[in-house]
């Protein structure tokens, strides 16, 4: 369903097409090319930098974490994620958790004597969309996030079940993706889920006997809200202002970045901002070139202004 290829990158009307063209390539080459920038200016940072290209951005973070763990540390960290040239001052986190629904196998003709796993899910889905209905009445009340029209996303990304197309199914897993604000508890948010899958089960003529499992299963992750960066904010703001002119717009982020290992774990000011794109984790993904040159830019003159720089 792409109209380019995929992994060939093609330039049309200011834009290169291809996946991961916008995130998150765009933001590691930005990265790569602030730095040469400096150089091919004849001068270098009169501090340290750590560049890092991590693995599982998309799947658990490890990747950032891991750099932390062997410990990388700085002064501040900045991450330029595709964020349409907007600072992410709030955004959430999540929870990734696996439905297990067991069911009772018979030939499809008699049906009605067996009890049907794939559709057991089903009904736990329904009402775990009721937990996503609250949750967002509840962002209406944040300050970063209630202007922001739906901002907690509930997803069952990856469905698996059933052997037999004449066979009543035995199983079903359900892989599932949930956003939770910053300053929610992750451990409170479990239980409202295993909660919400639990009354559902209790209403089900099979799973009331028969409850569903509820594994967790990759991202357990906090939001996070960009605190106590003054100082590499201004150097920002004054980076920003040089390029765009005016002062950079805030964005709270319905997606979640690395941000949150170094400030959250590590108390090290996290800011993210990067270029305009679209289609990211669908077909048609993009960059928009001139953007991206813009945000190079900036990430290259606050680098100079946060790190100082020299004459080689």
């Amino acid at each position: 369903m792409w109209e380019t290829p995929p992994f060939a990158p093609v330039i049309k009307d200011g834009k290169m097409y291809g996946r991961g063209a916008c995130d998150m390539k765009s933001g590691t080459i930005g990265a790569l090319y602030a730095l040469d920038a400096i150089k091919a200016a004849g001068l270098k940072p009169t501090a340290r930098i750590h560049f890092q290209s991590v693995i599982e951005e998309e799947s658990t973070g490890v990747g950032a974490l891991s750099t932390l763990q062997r410990g990388y540390r700085a002064d501040a960290c900045f991450i330029p994620e595709p964020t349409g040239e907007t600072m992410v001052r709030s955004q959430v986190g999540v929870i990734w958790f696996r439905l297990k629904v067991r069911g009772f196998p018979v030939h499809v003709f008699e049906a009605g004597a067996g009890a049907n796993a794939i559709m057991a899910a089903y009904h736990l889905i329904h009402s775990l969309q009721k937990l996503e209905e609250e949750w967002n009445e509840r962002a209406k009340k944040d300050r970063h996030f209630k202007a922001v029209a739906h901002p907690l996303n509930f997803n069952p990304g990856i469905i698996k079940g059933g052997d037999w197309a004449s066979s009543v199914p035995a199983w079903c897993d359900v892989d599932c993706r949930i956003a939770v604000l910053p300053g929610w508890s992750i451990a409170e948010c479990q239980k409202e889920i295993l909660a919400c899958v639990s009354a559902a089960a209790r209403d089900h003529r099979f799973l009331s006997n028969n409850p569903p499992q509820v594994e967790w299963s990759g991202f357990l992750s906090e939001g996070y809200e960009l605190t106590n960066s003054a100082e590499p904010e201004a150097a920002f703001a004054k980076a920003f202002g040089a390029v765009y002119g005016g002062t950079v717009s805030d964005r709270a982020f319905t997606a979640l970045t690395d941000t949150r290992f170094y400030g959250l774990n590590y108390n090290i000011p996290s800011l993210c901002f990067g270029a305009t794109g679209a289609a990211m984790h669908g077909f048609n993904e993009y960059v928009d070139l001139e953007p991206l040159r813009k945000s190079t830019k900036a990430t290259a003159l606050f680098i100079a202004e946060w790190c100082g720089v020299e004459k080689v």
